[in-house]
């Protein structure tokens, strides 16, 4: 595809943010007409407001820690799908209203998610990134019968045990982020009679990924010789590397999370240790701030902005063009979310989750800015969807600060079922 080159990033005011509380609010009016084109591109028509109530939309995600960089995203994402959305008419004639917070934790998640249900009115809940606040923000769903579109939490165990018929996945599982990546390595043979080293976030999310990274591995014929917990504010990856050195492994497997993969790439380049790297999740963000000099070995993504489809490039461009930079696959999860949401909405003439949970469990196609469209599976409401595996580009084929990671093609193969990499029942069942 066609190299594009990116302005330097200047800073922007944020029209969601108030100047003295933590609330924020963003509804943009249909003088936006910068959006439609874009939206058209996309598939939306276009819809003339007939009343002035606002549909409201609650949006979570954290804005602070270790998860702060992907949360930024994610409120750009959401925010110019709103846009977007308005300057076409809203919905069913009325206009959205985003009302967005920092869930920060899984106790602030609750407690805000059950406040923008229950005193701001939000028909659906969107966003969220940690698995932990995650479950908490869906339990607050699943208790007052709204719809939550989880949007980055990877957990499988959101989707087995703690399965809600309220929440929703645009965000790939753990399973399937393993069974992308491992396709590559398994390719590269980096699995198959080879000793792995990994690196796993303490925290729900990482516990669960090492679950799944180690039963790929083990199916096929690797083992992990040692594993070691990371504290999700630890930022010295000189222990680890000490203890990979001494361990001499051939691989070495990251279930890292947030501005962990960014600090352990930068630190393992600068270490200079000889064995090939992995990673069963990132985020391009991460990828991008460890920067292109020391971003290596093989990662799965879910998007990336330089995926071909006329949809997603189309987005690329409306999202350069308000922030001068290019969306991340957070930004992606939000806009998609919002979408889908908008587009049940129209199709069921309402906002009735009950309608909604039964137009998406028919099977509803649904845009996900990828050569192939994606629909929520029935029985655990996942998100089938094409995946992608990345990694370096030649240095003479980089054109800029974000444009550093080669993307293969996409997984499955246009010949196989998208079911093909999500959780089985046998592996994640779950009961709605």
């Amino acid at each position: 595809m066609t190299q594009r080159s990116f302005p330097p990033l200047q800073p922007q005011a944020s029209s969601t943010r108030a100047p003295s509380t933590s609330r924020r609010r963003l509804m943009t009016g249909s003088a936006a007409m910068a959006g439609v084109a874009a939206l058209e591109v996309l598939g939306f028509p276009s819809i003339v407001y007939a009343q002035s109530d606002k549909i409201r939309i609650g949006h979570l995600t954290p804005r602070t820690g270790f998860l702060g960089p992907l949360g930024e995203y994610a409120v750009m994402g959401i925010s110019l799908a709103v846009e977007e959305i308005n300057a076409t008419g809203g919905v069913l004639g009325r206009p959205l209203e985003l009302i967005a917070e920092d869930s920060v934790n899984p106790s602030t998640a609750s407690s805000k998610a059950q406040r923008l249900l229950e005193r701001d009115g939000a028909v659906v809940l969107i966003g969220e990134i940690s698995s932990a606040s995650g479950l908490a923000i869906s339990q607050v769903a699943t208790r007052n019968r709204r719809i939550f579109v989880n949007t980055g939490c990877n957990s499988d165990e959101l989707r087995g045990k703690n399965c809600s018929r309220y929440m929703f996945h645009v965000e790939a599982a753990n399973t399937t982020y393993v069974k992308a990546c491992g396709g590559a390595l398994l390719r590269d043979n980096m699995i198959k009679g080879k000793k792995l080293f990994g690196l796993t976030a303490d925290y729900a999310f990482g516990h669960d990924l090492l679950k799944a990274a180690k039963r790929f591995v083990t199916a096929n014929g690797g083992s992990f010789v040692q594993d070691e917990l990371v504290a999700t504010d630890a930022t010295d990856f000189s222990p680890y590397l000490l203890k990979i050195r001494q361990a001499k492994p051939d691989v070495v497997v990251s279930n890292l999370s947030g501005n962990q993969i960014t600090n352990f790439i930068k630190q393992y380049a600068e270490f200079g240790l000889p064995y090939p790297i992995a990673g069963f999740a990132l985020d391009t963000a991460l990828a991008w701030g460890a920067g292109a000099d020391n971003f290596a070995g093989i990662w799965p993504l879910t998007w990336h902005h330089e995926v071909p489809a006329p949809a997603a490039q189309a987005f690329v461009a409306a999202f350069v063009k308000k922030y001068g930079r290019p969306p991340e696959n957070q930004a992606w999860g939000e806009y998609v979310a919002l979408k889908a949401m908008v587009q049940a909405m129209a199709e069921t003439k309402g906002t009735d989750p009950a309608k909604m949970i039964e137009y998406f469990e028919k099977g509803a196609p649904i845009e996900v800015l990828k050569a192939r469209k994606g629909s929520f599976r029935a029985w655990d409401h996942q998100l089938l969807q094409e995946m992608y595996t990345v990694r370096p580009k030649p240095k003479t084929q980089v054109k800029d600060k974000w444009g550093f990671m080669a993307v293969d093609a996409a997984v499955p193969a246009a010949s196989a079922a998208l079911e093909t990499l999500a959780p089985t029942r046998e592996e994640n069942a779950c009961t709605l």
